[in-house]
């Protein structure tokens, strides 16, 4: 098998069925394994990948195996993987806190790691993943695992340092702006809109302003300015949240996820 996922929950479903309809691997070449047995047959059935209930099984067959597990689970996982695992064999990691270091002490030997952070958009193909890898790790290496994770979306490399700070800025950050469509479509309904419409008007204002972030090229400050007029609705609103403390509330929000990351 090209690539294998130890845990296949709904992040791992997302990167499989990304990876799957972006063509960059067919269900053949893809082995999945869970001790959630009934899921484990869901996603066979609905992506027609491999599946076994041993891990050892997933990581002997694989030449890329993803360590799709919450991190309390790995030190447990990486002992029972850890002696079947070849040379040639990248390791993936998608879980927070789980430093390059620190896994290759889990591994008690020398194992080709890369370290990444993915997001829940992943499941509608617009996730963006973090990426860094340790030495043992060629760039060419690298652009094949970039590419595998292109199928869900975009693939940064940053430096490891950086880590703690991708999984807040886009880790976690769906949370906080589900909130911020939320609290507006509340807002909304508060007005007199049908509730199905307020979450319509909402997150379609938060997908085409993203958009304009991403393919203007301009400052998210001027992209602002420009719906400020002088003295109307906008600034008005926008007075308020500075008022209230919205970006304050953002930063220290992001400022306690590292926090929590580095205590993992």
């Amino acid at each position: 098998m090209k690539l294998g996922f130890i845990g296949c929950g709904n992040m791992a479903k997302a990167m499989i069925g990304g990876i799957i309809s972006s063509k960059i691997l067919s269900a053949e070449e893809i082995i999945a394994s869970d001790s959630y047995a009934e899921g484990l047959a869901n996603t066979n059935k609905e992506l027609g990948i491999n599946i076994t209930a041993d891990n050892k099984e997933v990581a002997m067959n694989s030449h890329v195996v993803v360590l799709s597990i919450k991190p309390q689970y790995y030190d447990n996982v990486i002992k029972e993987i850890s002696s079947v695992i070849k040379d040639e064999t990248i390791i993936v990691t998608i879980a927070p806190g789980q430093s390059l270091e620190k896994l290759q002490g889990q591994f008690g030997r020398a194992v080709k790691i890369v370290r990444t952070m993915p997001n829940t958009p992943a499941l509608v193909g617009e996730g963006i993943t973090g990426v860094c890898k340790n030495a043992l790790v060629s760039e060419e290496e690298l652009n094949y695992i970039c590419n595998i994770l292109s199928g869900f979306g975009k693939a940064e490399v940053v430096e490891e340092r950086m880590m703690d700070a991708v999984m807040a800025v886009s880790g976690s950050s769906p949370a906080y702006v589900f909130m911020f469509i939320e609290a507006m479509a509340d807002a909304a309904v508060m007005q007199g809109m049908p509730r199905d419409k307020a979450y319509k008007f909402a997150a379609q204002a938060v997908y085409g302003s993203a958009k304009m972030v991403m393919e203007t090229g301009k400052h998210p400050g001027e992209l602002k300015d420009m719906v400020c007029s002088p003295g109307g609705t906008t600034i008005e609103a926008v007075r308020v949240l500075e008022e209230k403390g919205l970006r304050s509330s953002v930063i220290e929000a992001m400022k306690a996820c590292v926090e929590k990351a580095g205590k993992m």
